[in-house]
């Protein structure tokens, strides 16, 4: 089989949802936007709501009702983008909670879905989604009249503690509702991690679930193992790849592995990964092409069957930063070309 594998431990998953939920006092919601962060989102939101998850938020209604369809009634769900036009029947239809972002969703909602939940989003400073203050206190009069299931905010620098945005914001998030009797959510990860001043009546944890920084204690959710399809030898001064760009300096093994940036597996982090054959690293050696990695396994001595590029030895977050980017971007750019196997939940 010439398919790479990609482990998804949904025991992992839960245990982080768990640890992150003991850290606060309200409710812990669960955000599985973009297919779970790329692991699936039916086997992990059902392996989270039998955790005890009861609230779960993704980006678009489209997402809202494959959730719905995969939990069926009882979990509350929250989308993001709010009520956007066209999405009326499938608010109504798979009981959906749309974060309302205007005046104009507002109006759209309360038209279309007038017995509909739904919750308000505000602008605390990101400059993203949601109500600005000035519109926040135009509208929120009526806003309050329809009974919102709960208003949220969303932090810009919660990864960085020590950022003066944090408590810029939090300040603006109190302002705007402190005499305000509705549910309030404002945490993400990095908040809950933050200070318990961010908590608020519901925490929403998204990267940390899934393994990923700033969540440090986290268990690693994911491996991926890449089957080898060739080994050939080089003398000292010949070529691999595209461009040439990895020159033998030395008698040299290579390994061909099946994968490539049509997998995810990002280019930009070539120069600075390894795979590891059990607990020998070996470099990847020229570019990263569509489908194929030639990888440098001189030093292993002998020809391993496959190659691991996430587990045990480096996490999403070791690859993001050799790739320039982040964690987040890593797993959600894991192709659908691997085979998946889930473990536990």
């Amino acid at each position: 089989m010439s398919t790479a594998i990609l482990t998804i431990d949904l025991d992992a998953i839960v245990a982080n949802w768990r640890a992150l939920d003991a850290m606060t006092e309200g409710e812990t919601a669960a955000v599985v936007k973009a297919d779970a962060y790329g692991l699936g989102l039916t086997r992990v939101a059902r392996a989270l709501a039998r955790a005890g998850a009861r609230s779960f938020f993704v980006a678009v209604a489209e997402e809202g009702a494959a959730l719905r369809e995969a939990l069926g009634p009882g979990p509350t769900i929250y989308v993001f983008s709010g009520h956007m036009r066209g999405d009326a029947d499938m608010i109504g239809d798979m009981d959906l909670v749309p974060m309302i972002n205007s005046l104009d969703q507002l109006i759209r909602h309360v038209e279309a879905l007038p017995d509909q939940p739904f919750g308000i989003q505000l602008d605390s400073g990101m400059n993203r989604l949601g109500m600005e203050p000035g519109e926040w206190a135009a509208v929120r009069q009526i806003a309050m009249a329809q009974k919102p299931r709960l208003i949220m905010s969303h932090l810009a620098c919660a990864d960085e503690p020590e950022h003066a945005m944090n408590p810029q914001q939090l300040a603006a998030f109190l302002e705007m509702t402190d005499d305000i009797d509705v549910p309030r959510s404002f945490a993400n990860t990095g908040a809950i991690l933050l200070d318990e001043a961010y908590h608020f009546d519901l925490s929403r944890p998204g990267i940390g679930v899934y393994g990923g920084r700033p969540f440090v204690d986290a268990r690693p959710v994911v491996t991926l193992d890449i089957p080898v399809i060739q080994c050939r030898d080089l003398s000292a001064g010949e070529t691999v790849g595209y461009g040439n760009s990895f020159t033998a300096s030395r008698d040299t093994r290579i390994a061909t592995i099946s994968g490539g940036y049509a997998d995810g597996i990002i280019r930009a982090m070539g120069p600075k990964t390894v795979l590891w054959a059990e607990d020998t690293p070996c470099p990847i050696a020229g570019r990263i092409s569509m489908d194929l990695i030639g990888v440098d396994i001189t030093d292993l001595g002998y020809d391993p069957k496959t190659l691991e590029l996430l587990g045990r030895h480096q996490c999403i977050d070791t690859l993001a930063d050799n790739a320039g980017t982040i964690g987040y971007e890593i797993l959600t750019s894991l192709g659908a070309r691997y085979m998946r196997r889930y473990l536990g939940g």
